[in-house]
């Protein structure tokens, strides 16, 4: 793949920086005066060495070691002894995508001089990522306090050990250095801890998170406006006034969001025989979903300020000339943001569970019961209920909290964890199971609606509610008679979730100002 080309200046990264440099190799170049700070940076650094002076990781042992000191000579080599023996991570590799992001953001990072590595390490760093030989990183093994034995195998493939995501396949380091005509370096001084001793790799993956939450909230709002349309619900619940007169966080932006999906639909006109008000699930719709994307909104905000600030231990100060240790890598404002938005997922599926339920009882919709026009013993979508039962107490399950306790390690020194990155793995794992939820909703309001057209020749559905519908009758047909609902679930679920839909969601939403935008 032709490398993008992507330039490091004093502009503040995006999310969007992060998950567009995870698809395809960057070719990273320097804007005016990024260069000559790295090397100011790197010139404290060779200052302190030079002058005995006290710094750790530099001349001291790490951890619970601290107290060692590192002769002059033995520096350089301490180095390589030191990322070998931090290489020490476990589990599955993450993602090709997830470890090539973490590749930008540490260069980014290291761009920024509060790591002061020196000038060929960075070098070598960049033409990997333009060259797209992407370090190997395991998936367990970082705490959230820096990502140092995950991040060491970055570290290593710089000095041609370990393995490296390569010409599509898992090669080792050096047969990829050699086949793109690159050499490894030997690290100076810091650069081993430079490389490592940050939360590149909690960032990357918290980002690719968010952009895939921010899909799945998209499709849910239009996920919600179908299910509204074929329930029959009151789409005042809507109205800016009731939203603003108590905007909850989010609250507002939901409303809007629902607004625009329901957009020409027929359920503005007076509707004879229309409920008061509609059960709890539909009519607290912009309230869940707002709380829902106030905290994606509160978990940007964390994960940017990650991306653009330095989190380098121990961190040089470029203007004082200074270093001293520093504990910027330490996460809890990102992993209490995941696990918020684990918990207002739950609340989300609850209320998604709840309108498909209410999608089949006839009592309650003027439907056929379970949503089958055959009536009588046909079971109808009923038996799917015990699906969304299931669905339902495994998102639950992972709405529990994951950044609350830590064990104590390296001597006792790291004491506490936020233990960011199981948030964020706990919340995918969420994410796939809310997917499922949204399927199953979709795809009973799909038949709410076209049972609806059938006696109402006059509907006519929202923008996003109608693109929706369309969608779906064009994967799977609606149920005239009693059918294997579950392959027709998995076939749904397989072409919903897909980037022509996630395309089509931003396109639809793209002119509503929001969390999402």
């Amino acid at each position: 793949m032709t490398p993008a080309a992507f330039v490091l200046s004093e502009r503040r990264l995006t999310l969007a920086d992060i998950t567009a440099a995870a698809r395809k190799p960057v070719q990273v170049t320097l804007a005016a005066g990024v260069r000559e700070r790295m090397i100011a940076a790197r010139s404290v650094v060779d200052r302190h060495l030079r002058d005995g002076i006290a710094v750790y990781g530099l001349n001291t042992g790490l951890g619970g070691n601290i107290g060692h000191r590192i002769d002059h000579d033995a520096v350089a080599d301490f180095q390589a002894q030191m990322v070998r023996a931090r290489v020490a991570g476990i589990g599955e590799p993450l993602a090709v995508e997830t470890c090539r992001a973490a590749l930008f953001c540490r260069i980014a990072g290291l761009a920024k001089g509060g790591a002061g590595v020196s000038l060929d390490v960075f070098d070598l760093l960049v033409a990997m990522l333009a060259r797209d030989i992407v370090p190997v990183l395991p998936s367990r093994g970082s705490l959230g306090t820096g990502d140092l034995i995950v991040s060491m195998s970055m570290a290593a493939a710089v000095i041609g050990r370990g393995r490296v995501y390569f010409g599509g396949r898992i090669v080792e380091a050096g047969d990829a250095f050699r086949a793109a005509g690159l050499a490894p370096v030997q690290l100076a001084a810091k650069d081993g801890l430079a490389i490592a001793n940050a939360s590149a790799v909690t960032t990357a993956m918290a980002a690719l998170s968010l952009d895939s939450l921010g899909d799945f909230l998209r499709l849910h709002i239009a996920t919600g406006a179908l299910a509204f349309e074929g329930y029959g619900a009151n789409p005042r619940i809507f109205d800016p006034r009731m939203a603003n007169v108590r905007p909850a966080a989010g609250q507002s932006d939901a409303a809007a969001l629902f607004r625009h999906a329901l957009e020409g639909s027929s359920l503005h006109a007076p509707q004879p025989g229309r409920k008061v008000q509609d059960a709890l699930s539909f009519r607290t719709l912009a309230q869940v979903t707002g709380t829902t994307l106030a905290a994606y909104a509160a978990a940007c905000r964390e994960v940017e300020i990650e991306l653009n600030g330095a989190a380098d231990n121990p961190l040089v100060l470029v203007e004082d000339e200074e270093i001293h240790s520093a504990a910027n890598f330490h996460t809890p404002t990102i992993a209490l943001a995941f696990d918020t938005i684990a918990i207002s997922l739950a609340h989300l599926a609850t209320a998604s569970a709840q309108r498909s339920i209410k999608l089949m009882t006839g009592r309650l919709s003027g439907l056929p019961n379970y949503l089958s026009p055959v009536g009588g013993a046909s079971a109808g979508f009923v038996p799917m209920q015990k699906a969304l039962a299931a669905l339902h107490a495994e998102i639950r399950l992972k709405a529990a909290p994951a950044s609350l306790d830590a064990l104590s390690v390296s001597d006792t020194v790291e004491d506490v964890a936020p233990m960011t990155p199981l948030t964020i793995t706990k919340l995918d794992e969420q994410i796939a199971l809310c997917r499922w939820m949204i399927t199953l909703e979709a795809m009973f309001a799909a038949q709410a609606c076209s049972l609806r057209a059938a006696n109402e020749p006059e509907q006519h559905l929202g923008a996003a509610a109608g693109w929706l519908q369309t969608r779906i009758r064009a994967i799977v047909p609606a149920l005239e008679e009693d059918r294997e609902t579950g392959p027709d679930a998995r076939m749904l679920h397989e072409r919903l979730w897909c980037d022509e839909t996630a395309e089509a969601m931003r396109a639809l939403f793209s002119g509503v100002s929001s969390h999402l935008a």
